[in-house]
């Protein structure tokens, strides 16, 4: 049986650029199984109150997918799987439009530069206008987008599930550029979002390489390896860079399932920093600490630039985390049973936690100064005060 304890959760394959997503549970008995842990109380410290709930489509939708909103100034962006677009106002609620694109979206959203970007199990990328919700352009793409299209208003970028990223003219969705990458035979679903940073793009892939192209023209400035495959059988040697990339001054840090957590400066390629850990989520950064969920779903702070573990919460083990955001002195994490968990950054503790949708939670939670936005699977977008 599988011993593997990051597969008591879920098993992801990817073969021939097809993906099949497959709760372990399925193949095998509850014996072969640890089961997530169960929740335990604690005295609150604060209440997240929810200042407001929109529902947006059928959310998640019945295949596997993480489509995450995005905030540009001061409205926030969400998809469902349905195809439903909404703007809403963050302050208030209120939804400014709604677009129903009758488009099976699997990659999004992406807003910035008046545009939101979403791609679609039919290997699309779409852009409308972020004050109408119309649409700008559509274009053809090599296959499914997995990812958040990103742009900075002169160009567009996205990564596909057969290993490309590509470049796309901003103003009418025309193709620059293609960069390549080859893609192990199994790997998990899904792909990290590209990072913008100044002229450079910066990608993980599958492969567990990261790497780093020319904007204008998609030409290779640096590719250095996150993760080195490891292991007799293709399962033991997936090693996917799937968490999104932190971008923090000059240099980006990249995660790796079953590999290392890296810091690799923006224009050179250089490692700065490294160490062994395994996670398909990305990474946040306060108090002087680099914040992950592991394989397990463990919360583990790291005291930057080092290896060493300031605290590590396991109360959460097997359930199926999201990736940590944090948001003044707390650091927020969702789970598969829908519950928005509040830790404190100084010790791991729990501070709040409240179920957002009984239908689970996995797309990262989104913050701004004082409020925690959440997608839950079922389709509903609620903001949360701590306040």
């Amino acid at each position: 049986m599988l011993a593997n304890a990051a597969l008591a959760a879920v098993i992801l394959l990817t073969q021939s650029a097809c993906s099949i997503f497959q709760p372990i549970a399925n193949l095998f008995g509850d014996d072969d199984v640890e089961r997530p842990a169960e929740l335990q109380d604690f005295t609150q410290e604060l209440r997240l109150n929810r200042r407001w709930s929109v529902k947006v489509g059928n959310g998640q939708g019945r295949y596997y997918s993480q489509l995450t909103p995005a905030i540009d100034r001061e409205f926030i962006y969400a998809a469902s799987a349905d195809g439903t677009v909404v703007a809403v106002n963050r302050s208030n609620g209120n939804v400014v439009w709604r677009a129903r694109t009758n488009k099976d979206i699997s990659g999004g959203v992406g807003a910035a530069a008046g545009m939101v970007l979403f791609g679609t199990r039919e290997a699309e990328v779409i852009a409308l206008d972020q004050i109408s919700g119309r649409e700008l352009w559509s274009a053809a793409v090599s296959s499914e987008v997995l990812s958040a299209p990103q742009t900075n208003g002169n160009i567009v970028v996205l990564q596909t599930v057969d290993g490309k990223l590509i470049g796309l003219e901003a103003a009418s969705g025309q193709r620059r550029w293609i960069y390549e990458t080859t893609i192990p035979a199994l790997t998990l679903r899904g792909s990290s979002k590209p990072v913008l940073a100044g002229n450079t793009v910066i990608a993980g892939f599958s492969n567990g390489m990261i790497a780093a192209v020319n904007a204008a023209n998609g030409f290779l400035l640096w590719e250095e390896r996150v993760a080195i495959p490891q292991g007799r059988y293709d399962i033991e040697r997936v090693i996917d860079v799937d968490g999104d990339l932190l971008l923090s001054g000059n240099t980006v840090f990249a995660s790796s399932y079953q590999g290392n957590l890296m810091g690799f400066d923006v224009q050179t390629g250089r490692i700065v920093w490294g160490m062994e850990a395994s996670s398909y989520h990305g990474l946040a950064q306060g108090f002087g600490n680099m914040y992950y969920t592991n394989d397990k779903s463990h919360v583990i702070a790291l005291r930057n630039n080092s290896d060493q573990v300031v605290w590590e919460n396991a109360d959460l083990r097997l359930r199926s985390l999201t990736a940590p955001r944090t948001i003044t002195n707390y650091v927020a994490v969702a789970d598969f049973e829908g519950y928005l968990h509040l830790l404190s950054q100084v010790d791991g503790h729990f501070v709040s936690r409240v179920r957002v949708d009984r239908g689970g939670i996995r797309a990262n939670p989104v913050t701004d100064a004082d409020t925690i936005y959440v997608f839950g699977n079922k389709g509903q977008l609620s903001a949360y005060s701590i306040r």
